[in-house]
């Protein structure tokens, strides 16, 4: 065994694979730079960082489940007139994360409340917060599921464990009693503790209707709105109106 093998095969046992797998490039750049050991050393230890923030990135960005790519670069907001790119930029150091707020988009179908929540989302992941996207059907699924197994409790322990919880288009359709019950217990266990970002298309007005119980509805918008930045969003379907210029 050379000793540049011996020295990678040390590196692998160390868990330094980014470093073992470009060593041979990361030598010549050494040489070709005329690089003081120190350098070199520093140039090992960055690359080795960079790599592994790359791969925990990737890892969150897959365990986040988003549906779709969505990018806040995309986003039209010449479109969107009740939102603008500044508004959302202030959201992007991550400040109410920090401070465990909640971000809540109110407005008809089609006018950019998912886009802006999966692109926060996505942005967040590459800020090194770890996010979880559920439709809310799937999430009420989900949480029944576990009800019925006798695990609600470990459930929606497992979903407190992620800084940014995206919960998308609540309202669209009517709740049982034992979901209401669960989506509760949930809202719950993330008040204060963790972040929110909520979608739905009713105003908080209007969330008994598809609660059927303001008795659920009035303590799950209280955890909701507490520490939230809410948006209203107004205007025309997008998706209408590129099915209508096409």
């Amino acid at each position: 065994m050379s000793q540049l093998e011996q020295t990678v095969a040390r590196y692998r046992s160390l868990r330094l694979s980014a470093a073992a797998d470009e060593l041979t490039k990361l030598l010549a750049e050494a040489e070709a730079n005329e690089m003081s050991y120190l350098s070199f050393a520093d140039r090992l230890a960055e690359h080795e960082l960079v790599q592994r923030q790359d791969k925990r990135i990737r890892r969150n960005r897959k365990m986040a489940a988003f549906p779709a790519e969505k990018r806040l670069e995309g986003f039209d907001y010449r479109h969107q007139t009740t939102i603008n790119k500044r508004q959302v930029n202030a959201l992007l150091d991550f400040q109410f994360l920090d401070e465990r707020n909640n971000l809540v988009f109110i407005g008809p179908p089609g006018v950019g409340k998912t886009h802006l929540a999966i692109g926060i989302g996505y942005k967040a992941v590459e800020a090194g917060y770890r996010v979880l996207f559920r439709n809310a059907l799937d999430l009420v699924e989900e949480l029944e599921l576990a009800e019925m197994k006798g695990e609600l409790k470990k459930r929606v322990s497992q979903l407190a464990k992620y800084d940014l919880l995206i919960i998308d288009e609540l309202g669209y359709l009517p709740m049982t009693r034992q979901a209401r019950y669960n989506l509760f217990q949930l809202i719950n266990s993330l008040y204060e503790y963790r972040s929110i970002i909520l979608t739905t298309n009713k105003d908080f007005t209007s969330w008994g209707e598809f609660f059927h119980d303001d008795n659920v509805a009035v303590p799950i918008i209280d955890r909701v709105i507490h520490h939230s930045h809410i948006f209203m969003l107004g205007g025309e379907s997008y998706r209408l109106k590129q099915k209508t210029t096409n």
